[in-house]
């Protein structure tokens, strides 16, 4: 009887243990997906927003169709300036005073224009598959919205892009996969999303820590 309970007692260990090292490898299996995936998501959201910034810059609005945002980047040009100061006659003082008075402006003079495409992309055309989240399998893309925010009665822009983490990480273990929606942490990113942008304050930031690169260029 005693060697029988001792041979229970060790099959009982080895499970256990069997059951312990296979929640701890899985879930150092499951983080190491993530980050690939992440890191991924991040470069689309990256890409995104870049563009995002360049239609406000050029048409001061963003652009919630995808299909539109293409054709921008397409055809879309910026426009090349060189702000310089000098120096005029103020007509309205010398008459007031009867001596030539001076006053500062700011002239700003075109030097030129440059394609968007080839200011943000280079020779790269993957801006024009940015929306796809970038998962094998996944087959989903990006959600992006834009709106105003009035402040001070006056309206500005804003957008949001963002893929939820379900989506990502789609084929992974749900336990895992719950359990990092509701991650808070300076280390982690924090919510059941990756997101650039935002539609209730005025930010163009990601939501990501600074390990997986910069968040707010």
């Amino acid at each position: 009887m005693k060697i029988v309970l001792q041979l229970v007692l060790w099959v009982i260990i080895g499970v256990l243990s069997y059951l312990l090292f296979n929640a701890i490898y899985g879930e150092v299996k499951f983080n190491e997906v993530k980050e690939k995936r992440y890191k991924m998501a991040i470069e689309n959201l990256r890409d995104l927003r870049v563009s995002q910034m360049a239609h406000k810059t050029v048409t001061k609005k963003y652009e919630a169709d995808f299909d539109k945002l293409v054709r921008f980047i397409d055809t879309a040009q910026f426009t090349l300036t060189q702000r310089r100061d000098s120096t005029v006659l103020d007509e309205v003082a010398t008459k007031n005073f009867g001596v030539d008075q001076y006053k500062e402006i700011t002239i700003i003079d075109t030097l030129g224009y440059k394609s968007i495409k080839d200011s943000l992309f280079g020779g790269s055309d993957r801006y024009k598959t940015m929306i796809n989240v970038p998962i094998d399998g996944a087959n989903a893309k990006f959600e992006m919205k834009t709106g105003t925010i009035n402040k001070s009665n006056i309206d500005f822009p804003v957008f949001e892009i963002k893929v939820l983490k379900e989506v990502l990480l789609f084929d992974q273990d749900k336990d895992f996969i719950n359990k990092e929606k509701q991650i808070v942490s300076v280390d982690g990113v924090n919510g059941d999303a990756l997101t650039v942008g935002s539609l209730t304050k005025i930010n163009t930031n990601g939501n990501w820590p600074k390990s997986y690169g910069a968040n707010d260029e």
